[in-house]
């Protein structure tokens, strides 16, 4: 019997044969996000859209290298999304909205950072690979917590954090920062290595190599994210649509020895600040899926249990409701961005706190990747453990964690440094 082909092979060459392509890769996917992949390159007559928060251009491209054209098509990306849905509703979208993607909220933005603030992409053609059931995540070999003093920028941002909190601005702050590192490894690779050491529910692999003398919109995106950000899907009656968010919030690594994982687990469940985190994003989620939900149809199935991946365990919530019959796809995804457990309670002031204490805009980081088809579904990830380039050389890595009052400052930073760990050494 002949043998199924090898989706890295597939990818491989995918990715060398088409400027604009996309894998969302489901073979570290879980239970509850499908085993199931979707590999499309686009031709030369497929659309694509790029997005710039800082000049709030939305910009329409066609075509191959020595010959892209592009125009101006917009200056919001979630209203030239619902448009292009709406004129071609059997399409399928792939692509990234970055933090800054929504023009009404506070978002750091840098004008000179040639990154798009968001791409998607409407490939006419796409294929669908089947994945066997994955392995339980094992257990690595213990990493080293020490990560030596904390650098004085993250320590001012933490303080300034910290003043908000004991003002009442805010009760939870998701403080992040960004690291750059250059490789010579072409982004297929790097995404290859990436996919070996951290297999998610979310990964995913996203190339928009453009540019034209009218504009640019070079992007990589390579996902590891475990993070459902929303899940949209016929509910179980006729002509009902159910919502369903699965925030993350609690990270702990894992153990060098089945006890010590065992304990760094249980101790991810009792700690009472972590909880205390997790309930809090749970509590936003419950509001803005309100907001775009029938009356009474909220939901918290899930309630703060554990999932465990390669580097890491995460305590895990999930939150559902039926979507009003008002209420399209992406008005749904527009009300929900960006996710809660990347900004902190109540979301619009620790927006501003966030925007006033982080150095460096997030870009994609902390956004939404994944798709939204033309007949009403869609499925996106949290980008979170993601590296981002804009020429395939120089990639960017975000990370962080959400800070309390009790948070300690060495003990957030140490997280934060080894959340990314693996993800810096498939470069």
């Amino acid at each position: 019997m002949p043998t199924a082909p090898d989706p890295l092979d597939e990818f491989r060459a995918l990715a060398a044969s088409y400027p604009r392509c996309v894998w969302l890769d489901g073979g570290g996917g879980r239970e509850w996000s499908g085993r199931r992949s979707l590999l499309a390159g686009l031709s030369d007559d497929d659309v694509s859209l790029s997005y710039d928060a800082s000049t709030r251009e939305v910009r329409r491209w066609v075509g191959a290298p020595g010959r892209w054209r592009s125009q101006v098509v917009g200056d919001d990306v979630f209203a030239v999304l619902e448009r292009e849905l709406a004129d071609a509703p059997g399409a399928q979208w792939f692509g990234y909205l970055g933090y800054a993607a929504r023009p009404d909220l506070p978002a750091l933005v840098d004008p000179d950072d040639p990154l798009p603030t968001a791409v998607w992409m409407r490939p006419s053609r796409v294929r669908v690979v089947e994945h066997p059931p994955a392995d339980a995540a094992p257990a690595p070999p213990g990493e080293s917590d020490d990560t030596g003093p904390v650098p004085a920028s993250y320590a001012e941002a933490f303080a300034r954090v910290q003043e908000a909190l004991h003002a009442g601005d805010s009760y939870e702050v998701n403080l992040t920062y960004r690291r750059t590192v250059t490789s010579d490894r072409p982004p297929a690779e790097v995404y290859a290595r990436l996919r070996a050491a951290s297999p998610a529910p979310y990964a995913g692999f996203l190339q928009h190599a453009v540019d034209d003398e009218t504009g640019r919109a070079p992007a990589w995106l390579l996902s590891a994210s475990p993070e459902r950000y929303a899940r949209i899907e016929p509910g179980p009656t006729p002509g009902t649509r159910t919502i369903t968010a699965k925030p993350m919030k609690g990270t702990t690594p894992r153990g060098a020895t089945p006890a010590d994982d065992e304990a760094l687990r249980r101790a991810l469940v009792e700690d009472p600040k972590i909880r205390a985190e997790n309930l809090m994003i749970v509590d936003l989620l419950r509001n803005d899926v309100g907001a775009v939900s029938r009356a009474g149809t909220v939901r918290v199935p899930t309630l703060m249990t554990t999932e465990s991946y390669a580097a890491v365990h995460q305590l895990v919530s999930v939150v559902t409701g039926e979507l009003r019959a008002d209420v399209g796809t992406v008005e749904a995804l527009r009300t929900l961005f960006p996710a809660g457990s990347m900004t902190g309670a109540p979301k619009l002031r620790t927006m501003e706190v966030v925007a006033a204490v982080e150095a460096t805009p997030r870009g994609a980081y902390a956004g939404a990747f994944g798709w939204i088809s033309g007949d009403g579904r869609a499925d996106l990830g949290v980008v979170i453990r993601s590296l981002t380039s804009p020429d395939g050389r120089t990639w960017t890595v975000g990370t962080g964690g959400g800070v309390t009052v009790r948070s300690d400052l060495a003990d957030e930073h140490a997280e934060s440094r080894w959340k990314v760990e693996r993800l810096l050494r498939a470069l």
